[in-house]
C-alpha cells in the first residue's frame, strides 16, 4: 500500500492532494494522511521564494516524523498582487515541484495582508464568511465558486507528479547532492 502524507490538515489540501494521486496512480491502492508540521516561513508567505520554501520546509520536516512513501507539501503564499501555491511532492528517490494558476487580489486585501493578516482571514472579512481558507479559498470566493482552492491545487499537483509518471526522463535524486532537483 502507498502511504501519501499530506503536510496539512486542511481538507481542502488533502483533498486535492487525494484527487490528484488517484488521477495519476489509478490502479494503486494508496492511503492519505495529513498532519500538522512547521513550514519555517511566515504564517502569510510574501513572496514566491519564501511560498516554495515553505513547502520544501514542509516535507522536510514531515520526512522526521512519520513514514511514508510519498510526502507533500502544498503552500500558499504571495507574489504580488497575486495569491498563488507551490507543491512540493517528494518520494525517497525523486522529486516534483509546481506551481499553481496566480489570482489576482483586490487591492484592499493587498493592504490588509501588508499589515500581517492572513489572506483566510481577509476572505473572511470581505465576503462576510467564516473559514473561508478550509472551503473553496479566496479562489472560490473571488470567481464565484467557478474554481475552489482544490481545483487549481489539483492541475498544479498532477503537474508536480511529472517526474513521477516518467521517471525514465527525471534523474532519481542524489543523496549526495541534497540540492539538486528542486525545481
Amino acid at each position: 500500500m502507498t502511504k501519501v502524507i499530506v503536510t496539512s490538515l486542511n481538507p481542502a489540501k488533502i483533498a486535492a492532494v487525494e484527487t490528484a494521486f488517484r488521477s495519476v496512480f489509478p490502479d494503486n491502492d494508496m492511503t492519505f494522511e495529513g498532519i500538522s508540521v512547521s513550514s519555517d516561513v511566515a504564517d502569510q508567505p510574501m513572496t514566491s521564494e519564501e511560498t516554495l520554501a515553505g513547502a520544501r520546509n514542509r516535507v522536510h520536516n514531515a520526512k522526521k516524523v512519520i513514514d511514508g512513501n510519498f510526502y507533500v507539501g502544498v503552500e500558499a503564499g504571495l507574489d504580488n498582487p497575486f495569491t498563488f501555491a507551490w507543491m512540493v511532492i517528494e518520494s525517497s528517490d525523486r522529486t516534483g515541484e509546481s506551481r499553481s494558476a496566480s489570482v489576482p487580489l483586490p487591492p484592499q486585501a493587498l493592504k490588509a495582508l501588508e499589515t500581517g493578516k492572513e489572506l483566510g482571514d481577509v476572505m473572511d472579512e470581505m465576503f462576510n464568511e467564516e473559514n473561508v481558507k478550509q472551503k473553496g479559498g479566496a479562489i472560490g470566493m473571488l470567481t464565484g465558486h467557478l474554481l475552489t482552492r482544490s481545483s487549481v491545487y489539483h492541475q498544479a499537483l498532477i503537474l508536480a507528479l511529472i517526474p513521477f509518471m516518467h521517471p525514465n526522463l527525471f534523474p532519481p535524486l542524489d543523496k549526495n547532492n541534497p540540492s539538486q532537483n528542486h525545481g
